[in-house]
């Protein structure tokens, strides 16, 4: 997955603007919605194939906390930016593809 650049806390913006390319801010904001649920799942999933590595069923309380691969991991996936900002980034930058289901083209 191809990590966009994206500021890591929240800014203001401008509402007008955002609505822009869906002619209604509550579009934009399902689309949103929709592409922050994507990327989301998209990151589980990454994290859960590389902590898949470190299962193991006779696992003890002090094997699960000296496993500092496992902790590092998740600390990374704790760092990155919020989906909901990665989306709306992806969205001012043009790079999320979408139409409405009633139109014609």
């Amino acid at each position: 997955m191809e990590k966009v650049k994206t500021p890591g806390n929240t800014i203001t913006r401008d509402l007008v603007e955002l609505a822009q390319p869906t002619g209604n801010i509550y579009e934009t904001v399902v689309l949103l919605s929709k592409r922050a649920n994507q990327i989301a799942m998209a990151e589980k999933r990454e994290l859960m194939r590389k902590l898949e590595d470190f299962k193991n069923d006779r696992d003890t309380m002090e094997e699960v906390f000296e496993n500092r691969e496992q902790i590092e991991i998740s600390k990374y996936y704790e760092r990155q930016p919020k989906p909901a900002l990665v989306a709306i980034t992806e969205f001012q930058n043009d790079e999320i593809a979408f139409r409405k289901a009633n139109s014609e083209e």
